[in-house]
């Protein structure tokens, strides 16, 4: 149990729980159809988002170990709880299960798994270390989470499912809404990690002008995004009150935490 514990921590599970509701989000957008055949479809799609969720997450505990006994030590990795060899093993079967499911799926899907996974390592591995500072790192988060997982998962069930690679208007909201959102994950992730971003010379948002520029910059950001979003919804012709008012409810909601803190 110790040893699960340990790979579900290492999973980040934050990240995995938001590629799953993601991965289910988008294939009830494309059809919503719950046949067994489509079913086999989601369920390989989910396999090949979580390994390939894993892998970038894990590729990144690995070369980040000293600065994760500072930013995150209860992270298995810093903390001892985990060796680096069995992070790499856990890494690269990932890797490898990512690769041939999506691949098993289809040729797009397999381009957009494997871009996913090298735009991950290009992220954390030198020579490129992308996350080092703040613009690249928040492009390569808003690239994979906005573009390729909203854009390639929908163009993929939709090909599968119903031979089309029509995009709808709702896909095509929620793709923009989260390329914003990520950017803002992007800059509120590091607000705890100054005091070892700024030790190992990471140039984030919150290093280099301070948290506060960080929140509120990520707050006007994600609003201005929240609003196009409930406003397009309202204006549709067909007006979707589900949508509108949630997000409505939601920025509301977060207006009320962003004040908070």
């Amino acid at each position: 149990m110790s040893s699960l514990k340990s790979v579900w921590k290492f999973s980040r599970p934050h990240t995995i729980i938001g590629s799953v509701v993601s991965i289910i989000t988008l294939y009830v957008m494309s059809n919503g159809d719950w046949q067994s055949a489509h079913l086999l479809l989601l369920l390989k799609a989910l396999v090949t988002g979580i390994t390939c969720n894993l892998y970038i997450v894990g590729i990144n505990q690995i070369v980040d170990v000293e600065l994760d006994k500072i930013n995150k030590p209860f992270l298995p990795l810093a903390s001892g709880e985990m060796t680096i060899s069995t992070a790499r093993v856990i890494v690269y079967s990932c890797f490898t299960i990512a690769s041939l499911l999506a691949a098993s799926i289809s040729l797009e899907l397999f381009l957009v798994v494997t871009s996913s996974m090298a735009i991950g390592w290009a992220y954390s591995c030198p020579p490129l270390s992308l996350r080092r500072h703040h613009l690249p790192a928040a492009l390569s988060i808003s690239i994979v989470r906005g573009l390729m997982v909203n854009l390639g998962a929908y163009r993929v069930f939709n090909s599968e499912m119903n031979g089309s690679y029509d995009l709808s208007g709702d896909i095509l909201v929620l793709t923009l809404f989260i390329v914003t959102f990520s950017i803002v994950i992007a800059w509120f992730k590091d607000l705890p990690d100054v005091i070892g971003d700024r030790q190992f010379k990471i140039k984030s948002i919150a290093v280099l002008y301070s948290p506060i520029v960080a929140i509120r910059a990520g707050q006007l950001i994600l609003s201005t995004a929240y609003s196009l979003s409930f406003i397009y919804y309202f204006l549709d012709d067909s007006y979707n009150m589900v949508l509108a008012i949630g997000h409505i409810l939601l920025f509301v909601l977060f207006q009320v935490n962003m004040w908070k803190v």
